[in-house]
C-alpha cells in the first residue's frame, strides 16, 4: 500500500465491548473516502479479549494493524501508534468513538489546513455535547480551567481524545514525550507551543458515554502533579534537546 493520507491510531485497554463496533464504523466511513488510510489498534495490558478481537478484525482488513504495546498507559499506546503510523496525517481516536466517525472529515478540511495540530473541541463555537450529565460537564470545565491557568492558556478543550498531527510534527513531538499516562495530551501541546507548532481547535459533536473511564477527582490530582513535572522538564531543557 502506498503512503496513506490518514492514519487513525486507536489505543485500546480492555475494550472488547467497545472496540468491534468502533472498528465497524471507522471502516464504513473510510470505505467511502477517495484517499488511502490505515488504522492502528494499540493494545496495552488488556485482561479481556481486546487483542484477539482486534486480530480477528485485522484478518479481514489489509489496512488494519494490531500492535501489542509493552507497558501500560494511554500515552504509551498513542505514542507507539503515532511513531509506527505511516500517514501524512495521524489522528488519535478514543475507542469509544464518542465523536461521530463522520467528524473525521473536519480534521482534513480547509479550515484545518495550514495548521500542524488540529484538536477536537467540545467548547469551540458550534460544538454540541449530547447526553452529558451536568456534574460531569462542570467537573470537566473545572479541570480545563486549571490547565489554562497552569500551563496552556487559550486552549478551551485539551482533553478531548481526538487530535490530528502532521506526520513530521508527530514524529518530532512523540519522540519528546515523557508522560505515558492520562496527562500526555497536555505535555504534547505544551511542547508543541514551545517549538512554534500551530494549533487549532475545531468544534465537534460529542456524545457522553456512561462507560467512560474518566474520574474527575483522581485525574485532576494526577494532572496537577504532571503539570509540575512538565514545567520541571522544561526548566531542565528536556524538551529542547534533539531526540533520537
Amino acid at each position: 500500500m502506498k503512503q496513506p493520507l490518514l492514519s487513525i491510531v486507536i489505543p485500546a485497554h480492555n475494550e472488547e465491548k467497545r472496540l468491534p463496533p468502533t472498528l465497524e464504523q471507522v471502516f464504513a466511513f473510510l470505505d467511502k473516502q477517495d484517499y488511502e488510510a490505515e488504522v492502528l489498534v494499540i493494545e496495552n495490558g488488556s485482561t479481556d479479549q481486546t487483542y484477539v478481537l482486534a486480530q480477528s478484525f485485522a484478518a479481514r482488513r489489509r489496512n488494519l494493524r494490531v500492535i501489542r504495546a509493552e507497558g501500560r498507559g494511554k500515552g504509551l499506546a498513542v505514542r507507539q501508534g503515532m511513531l509506527e503510523a505511516r500517514g501524512q496525517y495521524r489522528l488519535m481516536c478514543d475507542a469509544d468513538l464518542s465523536m461521530p466517525v463522520e467528524e473525521i472529515a473536519k480534521f482534513l478540511s480547509s479550515p484545518a489546513s495550514g495548521f500542524d495540530i488540529v484538536i477536537a473541541s467540545r467548547e469551540a463555537p458550534g460544538a454540541v455535547r449530547y447526553d452529558e450529565p451536568v456534574i460531569r460537564h462542570l467537573g470537566g470545565r473545572a479541570i480545563n480551567l486549571l490547565i489554562r491557568l497552569l500551563i496552556l492558556p487559550g486552549l478551551q478543550d485539551t482533553q478531548c481524545g481526538f487530535k490530528c498531527f502532521r506526520a513530521a510534527v508527530a514524529d518530532d513531538l512523540f519522540k519528546r514525550q515523557t508522560l505515558m499516562g492520562w496527562s500526555f495530551d497536555i505535555e504534547l501541546l505544551f511542547v508543541a507551543r514551545r517549538h512554534g507548532y500551530r494549533i487549532i481547535e475545531i468544534p465537534i459533536d460529542w456524545y457522553y458515554r456512561a462507560e467512560s473511564k474518566v474520574n474527575a477527582l483522581r485525574d485532576a490530582t494526577r494532572m496537577i502533579r504532571d503539570i509540575f513535572q512538565i514545567h520541571a522538564n522544561a526548566r531542565r531543557g528536556i524538551y529542547d534537546a534533539d531526540r533520537a
